[in-house]
């Protein structure tokens, strides 16, 4: 009974309502005919332990302002909770609304971004390829360049193998020299090129990579969002995930985000723009030295075809002295065999003049005059040997002229010898081996 009194007095006063007590006549009667003596010694002891009316009426009182208290309570606490479920509802609408719309924009986001790396990733792939070709061309032009250079040496050393004094620096060895050393600058630039070429292959490969994990990594970010986007409240594929709503410690930002994928472009751009100036610097350097290498080539032909026009001159002049020697030594030939025939002509005489002048030593006392006929005599065998003197000293001369000229015949053979063997050597070994000199297209690397 305190305990419902204590709670009715927690109403406010202007809430409680006025219930009027009605009286009960039979109750009444009940009481006026039970009451004074009459009511007798057996209810005595009843009494203490039982309520009197007005604390029964006071208990049903608190009662119904107790239910009073829980119905209103009850019923602002429904009309709260529907408050605050059309609120709740509303709120987790709009803010799934918002999420909603923020992961179709980030969808957006990623697709773009996702094909402006799939654009630079092709155009990556295409100037790649491109210096891919160029590689190619520069390892033919080196190869074509190795070519020409074992041409170049083979002509030296072949001409190293000329003789006597056909062995002399002329424009042909100053040319090949020249040449050689065009070929060996030009290979140390193409190979210096093919390095760098290479190693911007490599850069741009790396690019590439790095574009392609960008790639990747936000081709499968859009299929996550995606997914995100696409869920709904009756999806069957969603749970409770504890501990989801935190913060990673290692995040981006959308300005670092977006920054990371715009310097991989700008790094791929950077390569993509040193990839077609290198293309270009390529183009110039084949252009250039393919130019070089066949302009001297075209130079040692032509000193080699100056060259060889000589050598066959002075062959051809050694010959036709040479023919004229034999002809002069046959000459000579016979002038000493004319010249030893006459010697033999004047020895008869001689004898004949010497035994006559003997015989007439042998003339007695008085009769060995110095007589005409000694006189003569005297003088013809003076006469004959001055002459045989004379035929002797021609013959002896004509010998050596024949000497000479044999000399100057083997000479002459000797020198010709040596002109074919250099006209060999330019025409059939160099400018030979010179017509599988690389053409300009394979100087260029095309083929």
């Amino acid at each position: 009974m305190a305990s419902a009194t204590l709670r009715s007095r927690e109403i406010p006063p202007e809430r409680v309502p006025e219930y009027p007590v009605e009286s009960n006549p039979q109750m009444e009667l009940t009481y006026t005919g039970n009451t004074g003596n009459d009511m007798g010694i057996s209810t005595m002891g009843f009494r203490s332990a039982k309520y009197n009316p007005s604390e029964w009426h006071e208990g049903n009182y608190a009662k119904y302002y107790q239910s009073f208290v829980d119905r209103d309570q009850s019923e602002r606490n429904r009309h709260e909770s529907k408050r605050t479920r059309n609120e709740t509802g509303e709120l987790a609408n709009a803010t799934q609304d918002d999420v909603t719309k923020k992961l179709g924009e980030r969808c957006e986001d990623l697709d773009f971004w996702k094909s402006e790396l799939n654009r630079e990733i092709q155009d990556v792939i295409d100037v790649t390829d491109n210096l891919l070709a160029q590689k190619k061309r520069l390892e033919n032009a080196l190869r074509a360049a190795e070519i020409a250079l074992h041409i170049s040496t083979d002509n030296l050393n072949c001409r190293q193998r000329r003789l006597g004094l056909d062995l002399v620096q002329d424009a042909p060895e100053i040319s090949l020299l020249k040449e050689v050393e065009i070929i060996n600058n030009v290979r140390d630039l193409l190979q210096n090129t093919l390095a760098q070429t290479e190693k911007q292959i490599r850069l741009n490969r790396d690019a590439k990579y790095n574009l392609e994990k960008d790639w990747s990594d936000k081709k499968e970010a859009l299929d996550i969002d995606s997914h995100c986007a696409s869920l709904r409240n009756h999806s069957t594929n969603k749970q409770f995930h504890d501990g989801a709503a935190k913060f990673e410690e290692v995040q981006s930002t959308p300005e670092s985000w977006a920054q990371f994928t715009h310097d991989n472009i700008a790094r791929a751009e950077h390569e993509r723009m040193a990839s077609i100036q290198l293309s270009t610097l390529i183009d110039n350097v084949l252009d250039d030295t393919s130019r070089d290498m066949y302009e001297q080539y075209d130079t040692v032909n032509v000193d080699l075809h100056n060259r060889l026009a000589e050598e066959e001159d002075a062959k051809a002049k050694l010959e036709e002295n040479l023919r004229r020697v034999c002809k002069e030594i046959a000459d000579q030939e016979k002038n000493i065999d004319d010249l030893k025939a006459a010697i033999r002509a004047l020895e008869d005489p001689l004898k004949k003049a010497q035994t006559r002048l003997f015989l007439r030593s042998q003339r007695p006392d008085v009769e060995l005059c110095r007589d005409p006929v000694h006189y003569a005599l005297v003088a013809e065998v003076n006469e004959l040997c001055q002459s045989m003197d004379a035929l002797k000293n021609q013959l002896n001369q004509a010998e050596n002229s024949l000497k000479d000229l044999q000399d100057n015949r083997m000479g002459l053979e000797k020198e010709i010898t040596v002109k074919k063997n250099t006209i060999f050597i330019d025409r059939d070994k160099c400018l030979t081996t010179r017509t599988r000199y690389p053409s300009i297209i394979k100087l260029k690397g095309f083929q």
